[in-house]
């Protein structure tokens, strides 16, 4: 895992920036901000994440330590991709993502190309918990208390992403049946194994009709 690099600025042109380190050109992507940040022949560092994939090794690099652990916050939930992730951290400070999260609105992340409704609201529920704590020091902390259970509230948001009462109900009380603790986690870890249970194949035919 390469988690940063330091070296001279031969480019910096709209999410990629490309650094010189030990002789070797680093070809880094960044949020268009940090790119305005960096100057040709000068030095920067940049910590960085490197993801794997069959045909490809990419560099995300960033700017803060928040910017980092928000991106790979991101980068978990279900149908937000990369590029998506540094799409959220181009329009959003980490702190206006904890803000979002904490206040529950997703409306600011269906802002963000390649972001819809349904991934926006997992979104919120994947972060819940998490972004103000180990992302954000100091994030505020304004979500609105709820008595609801982890069970209900997972329940709401599968309705919310389209699958009937019935379906929801059902597949939260079959997932919790299984789970060896199913409060490990809290929602965002029940909503996985939910999600994961009814699978696209049922999405098609127990959704509402």
């Amino acid at each position: 895992m390469i988690s940063s690099v330091r070296g001279l600025v031969l480019s910096a042109v709209g999410s990629t920036a490309v650094l010189e380190v030990g002789g070797v050109g680093l070809a880094v992507q960044v949020t268009p901000n940090t790119a305005l940040s960096l100057r040709h022949g000068t030095e920067a560092r940049l910590l960085t994440t490197l993801l794997v994939r069959e045909d490809s090794l990419t560099l995300y690099g960033f700017a803060t330590a928040e910017e980092l652990s928000v991106f790979e916050l991101l980068v978990g939930v279900t149908g937000v991709g990369p590029k998506s992730a540094l799409g959220v951290l181009a329009v959003l400070t980490p702190n206006q993502v904890a803000q979002a999260v904490a206040g529950e609105d997703d409306a600011v992340f269906r802002k963000v190309s390649g972001i819809g409704p349904k991934t926006a609201k997992l979104i919120i529920l994947s972060l819940a918990g998490k972004v103000a704590v180990s992302a954000v020091e100091g994030a505020p902390r304004t979500r609105r208390a709820s008595a609801a259970s982890p069970a209900a509230n997972v329940q709401g948001a599968l309705i919310g992403l389209g699958w009937s009462e019935r379906v929801a109900a059902q597949a939260v009380e079959e997932t919790l049946a299984d789970a060896a603790d199913p409060d490990q986690g809290g929602v965002a870890s029940l909503l996985r194994l939910v999600l994961a249970r009814l699978g696209p194949a049922q999405q098609a035919s127990e959704r509402r009709s």
